[in-house]
């Protein structure tokens, strides 16, 4: 099948909509234009509803079908906010506000849906309804949870959700998807080792903070190693230490913090009852106090298996059976999507991004090629998932 003829004939009007959204990005909930643009684009397309403000600035569109027998809805979703980081890239429509880009390819995301969202409102061709859901806030302000906390699924019940990812190193024109756990948990720890300060000369007269902290850096480290299945994947890292502003002078405190990664919600809430263990006990042998400071942001990513089959089934409609695998690896990278999947049946598919850089890097650039194939891929969901 490939790129349907419908959406290969509009293709330079989504190109220029995705330069256009990669000039003007805007980090996490702060997305006046982007969400503006969204809803625009939406209304303009001949969508049934445009509701604004969801979730603080998530955009959804409904569209009915030529019937509504079934009685059915599916919801297909995509993310809108870009990356502190400085572009690279050299792009004719690279970033023009300094410190922003779309590093992650979610302006060539919302591009797809909104491609799809013109087709289908433009045909009609299933039986039932599509809500089309544009999500502030996916790269560290969990958009997807305030969007549901907002009454996203209670005001727009759905069967099924779906949501898609750009792949770097995945040829165009392929796809990729796995049931199950697909995306770690994400969590952030802040370790604060408190002792008593003083005179560098005169150590023992204080409480070192410091080889405490050393020794708590080296026993986290056990935790996933030693006390974590070998079989469950999990990683603890540890990113920042900080203590001390002179070199003479023993600080009173050390504080370091990290990300905690896994592919399991028992394996997530076991590491984080051996962290404050670990933490407090370490400290103690030095005279110390170590304390743990655990927050929670994604859950585990897990593809439901009956929808990652038919997710699976659509993008060989469009790529054909050998460009599309169902054996992705899993990653500890996290995707705020999980907090749909824990309301609603649905998967999460991987898109072809080609040779590009990877995901967060200064160069990276969405492909412009994978835009046909991504509005098909909704678009031939939809008929399958909402028939006529």
């Amino acid at each position: 099948m490939a790129v349907e003829n419908w959406v290969a004939k509009h293709i330079p009007e989504l190109v220029a909509f995705r330069h256009d959204m990669h000039r003007n990005p805007e980090l996490l909930y702060d997305l006046p234009r982007t969400s503006a643009r969204v809803a625009e684009a939406l209304r303009a397309a001949g969508v049934d509803e445009v509701h604004e403000g969801i979730g603080r600035t998530g955009v959804v569109g409904v569209i009915r079908g030529q019937s509504n027998v079934s009685g059915r809805t599916i919801g297909l979703r995509s993310d809108m906010d870009a990356l502190p980081i400085h572009e690279e890239t050299g792009a004719e429509w690279a970033s023009t506000v300094p410190g922003k880009m779309h590093a992650c390819g979610h302006d060539g995301h919302m591009t797809m849906l909104l491609g799809a969202a013109r087709h289908l409102a433009d045909s009609r061709a299933f039986d039932g309804t599509v809500i089309v859901i544009f999500q502030p806030a996916e790269e560290g302000g969990a958009g997807a949870k305030a969007m549901i906390d907002d009454g996203l699924f209670a005001r727009w019940p759905c069967d099924e959700v779906y949501g898609m990812h750009n792949r770097p190193g995945l040829p165009v024109g392929q796809f990729t998807i796995a049931p199950g756990p697909i995306m770690a948990s994400v969590d952030e720890i802040r370790i604060t080792v408190s002792g008593r300060g003083g005179h560098a000369g005169r150590p023992h007269l204080s409480v070192d903070p410091m080889p405490a902290a050393a020794a708590v850096i080296q026993a986290v480290q056990a935790i996933t190693a030693r006390s974590v299945d070998p079989i469950d994947s999990a990683t603890i890292s540890l990113c920042t230490i900080q203590g001390g502003n002179a070199f003479n002078v023993i600080p009173t405190e050390v504080t370091l913090t990290g990300t905690v990664r896994a592919l399991r919600e028992e394996v997530r809430d076991h590491i984080e009852a051996r962290l404050a263990e670990t933490v407090a006990g370490v400290a103690s042998g030095f005279g110390a106090t170590g304390t743990l400071d655990y927050i929670r942001h994604y859950p585990v990513t897990v593809n439901h298996e009956a929808q990652t089959d038919l997710a699976a089934a659509a993008a060989r409609v469009v790529a054909g059976d050998e460009a599309v695998t169902t054996d992705m690896p899993p990653t500890l990278g996290g995707e705020d999507f999980s907090f749909m999947l824990n309301e609603v049946p649905g998967a999460l598919i991987n898109i072809g991004n080609g040779p590009s850089q990877g995901l967060h890097h200064p160069r990276y650039d969405f492909d412009d090629e994978a835009i046909g194939w991504g509005c098909s891929y909704w678009t031939t969901l939809v008929r399958q998932r909402l028939p006529l």
